[in-house]
């Protein structure tokens, strides 16, 4: 009796103590996190209050005065709204055109069986580790030779371009994801391949369009080196390659504006993001589809 005694107690000091452990790693692993999303939010938040505060800095802290100055500052044609317009014209036309072609590469690739499937899919995979400074010397030099230089479409094709193997890559794992049968039915009711891409596939497989579409935008909202090389005229150039103007003007930088405008500049992406949030919340559970 006392020996069961003792090893029931045994029992229960041990389950007492993994518990313990459990909770302690627990903690340790909240207050890890907690300081990690301290330090993403701390940019975010200076950004929010420097662009209230007309005595903004870099240090983060409670603004003097609420103010809407800095808005009224940088919302002018020079400043905010025509480099927007250029951003949305060159990232949305580059979007577009990165997701139509991502969608025909990937068609084929997903769908039919050859042995150069896969080499293509190394072959694209090592061009998205190729570092954008490596190829731009010889780019610019071919869109000299092709009059490309300083042209909104020739910009256009290289942020496509760009983006193309990460997104073909995606679009065909996600492309998987659609049994073929749907598609086998349709081409027995007569419909065409390209026919049925665009009536089957591409609607069941929505929230990977989604995602290709945000990432690619992203993508190119951000970049900065490549309108800069291949874009002479400052009436062409972006608001991710403006925003470079509010540096070193004149040794001082308004913070104040700066914080503005970096607010204006993220509302596009924002947007897109909550238009695009319902359909990447679906899933693609297909599997009853091709029941009965």
């Amino acid at each position: 009796m006392a020996v069961s005694t003792a090893r029931t107690t045994a029992r229960a000091t041990t389950r007492t103590s993994l518990k313990s452990r459990r909770t302690n790693r627990r903690l340790a692993a909240d207050a890890g996190l907690l300081v990690l999303a301290a330090a993403f939010a701390l940019p975010l938040v200076w950004v929010v209050l420097s662009s209230l505060d007309p005595h903004a800095g870099l240090k983060v802290q409670a603004p003097d005065g609420l103010t809407l100055d800095n808005f009224d500052a940088v919302l002018t044609p020079d400043i905010t709204f025509t480099p927007l317009l250029n951003s949305l014209v060159l990232c949305g036309g580059g979007t577009l055109l990165t997701v139509v072609c991502s969608t025909l590469a990937a068609y084929p690739l997903s769908r039919f069986r050859s042995r150069l499937n896969r080499p293509f899919l190394l072959t694209i995979l090592f061009a998205t580790s190729l570092p954008i400074t490596a190829i731009m010397v010889p780019v610019y030099a071919l869109f000299v030779q092709v009059n490309l230089i300083d042209t909104v479409q020739g910009t256009i094709f290289f942020f496509a371009a760009s983006q193309l193997p990460f997104a073909i890559w995606l679009m065909k794992n996600f492309m998987d994801g659609v049994p073929k049968e749907l598609e086998e039915a349709a081409w027995t009711d007569g419909a065409s391949s390209l026919q049925s891409l665009v009536r089957i596939v591409l609607p069941l497989m929505g929230p990977g369009v989604a995602v290709v579409t945000v990432f690619s935008f992203v993508m190119m909202w951000g970049n900065f080196f490549v309108p800069f090389m291949l874009l002479l005229t400052p009436d062409q150039m972006p608001a991710s390659v403006s925003i470079n103007e509010f540096f070193g003007n004149r040794g001082t930088v308004v913070y104040g504006q700066l914080a503005a405008f970096s607010i204006i500049y993220s509302t596009p992406v924002i947007l897109l993001y909550v238009l695009v949030a319902r359909r990447l919340g679906g899933g693609f559970a297909l599997g009853g589809a091709v029941k009965g």
